[in-house]
């Protein structure tokens, strides 16, 4: 059987595009969480509500209504590999939660891969929209018309008192989760990052690792999102984390700016370093590859590397997964193969450099 388009590369196509402070961040991403009106929440729903749920949303795009926004596929997760499903995982398209609990799950996937919608994850709907660099305005105006367009098909879940019902009492409001993909190596290097992360939790912002909650900032990205929902407006929401933000950017930039003014010679040694082992390495760990690949992008970014492509960093960022590792060769491996894949992977690429 064919590969999924999704799974045939690392890179999602958004994720070639230039985005605004794209030194620093990442990505931008919304995410909005629905549920129908007249059907139990998926924890509660008996598998013929949770199909039923499945169809409706899926018909949406079935019938042509998302087409303007480029032409998505549909994907039933029962439907999809353990490997897909975790490759999805890794692309940050669906949640671990939709590819290991979900009933009745299923996927709509924009052809550029900037807009997923899971079906039957946590909430029955979940649109979750992805930019480059920080464009979080961007991201929620391009997120708010997919979700007009499911308003106009189904019955939403609503209470005037309230806002959107969702399964977590922390989503209801809104249901909006707004957040930026940060790489902040130079805060962490000069040891300013606990206390800044300390001042964001007190303005009501979360901070979590690469794949969100309960996961490790590995590779030195954090995730920052709003914690409340209920109570704001959405341009509150997304106002105080633009502003907060915007600061984090300008400390990091701060950041580099004193490496390289006092410890030019020492930061310089460090990416090159780091470029010489993934380069030559045999045999290297997630967690060590997430690391020098960050010193790397680093140095890429100062201009002590500029041999070296931002979008190959981004791609290794995915492919070097356990879960596109094995896919990538249509076999499981086991941890020590896996981390040889990966060395070969990364050797090859940063070889050919595009």
């Amino acid at each position: 059987m064919a590969k999924p388009e999704f799974a045939e590369q690392a890179l999602s196509p958004w994720m070639k595009k230039e985005g605004p402070d794209r030194d620093v961040v990442l990505s931008s991403r919304i995410r909005i969480a629905r549920n129908l009106r007249s059907y139990p929440f998926p924890m509660l729903a008996t598998p013929s509500q949770s199909a039923d749920v499945m169809e409706q949303l899926l018909s949406v795009a079935e019938t042509g209504r998302l087409n303007g926004l480029g032409q998505p596929a549909t994907y039933r997760l029962s439907e999809l590999t353990e490997l897909e499903k975790l490759v999805l995982v890794e692309k940050h398209l669906i949640s671990p939660a939709l590819a290991g609990e979900s009933r009745n799950g299923a996927l709509i996937l924009g052809r550029n891969e900037d807009i997923s919608i899971m079906i039957n994850e946590e909430d029955h709907l979940r649109i979750q929209c992805l930019y480059p660099g920080f464009q979080i305005r961007e991201a929620w105006e391009y997120a708010s018309k997919v979700d007009d367009i499911f308003e106009e098909s189904v019955d939403y879940a609503f209470d005037e008192k309230y806002g959107y019902l969702t399964s977590c009492p922390t989503n209801v409001g809104t249901g909006i989760r707004a957040s930026v993909m940060m790489h902040l190596p130079a805060l962490v290097i000069t040891g300013q990052i606990n206390r800044i992360l300390s001042a964001v939790t007190q303005v009501g912002l979360a901070v979590r690792g690469l794949y969100g909650e309960g996961s490790e900032a590995t590779g030195n990205l954090f995730q920052i999102s709003n914690q409340i929902t209920l109570g704001q407006s959405e341009t509150e929401i997304l106002d105080n984390l633009h502003s907060v933000a915007r600061q984090m950017i300008g400390h990091e930039k701060a950041a580099r700016d004193r490496l390289l003014a006092e410890s030019r010679a020492r930061i310089e040694d460090r990416v090159r370093r780091s470029y010489g082992i993934l380069s030559y390495a045999s045999i290297i760990d997630s967690k060590e590859a997430a690391q020098r690949l960050s010193d790397v992008r680093l140095g890429v970014n100062l201009g002590l590397l500029p041999e070296v492509e931002l979008d190959v960093l981004n791609e290794l960022i995915v492919s070097t997964q356990p879960g596109f590792l094995q896919q990538k060769f249509g076999e499981a491996l086991n941890p020590e193969q896996r981390d040889m894949t990966r060395a070969q992977i990364i050797r090859s690429r940063l070889a050919t450099k595009a």
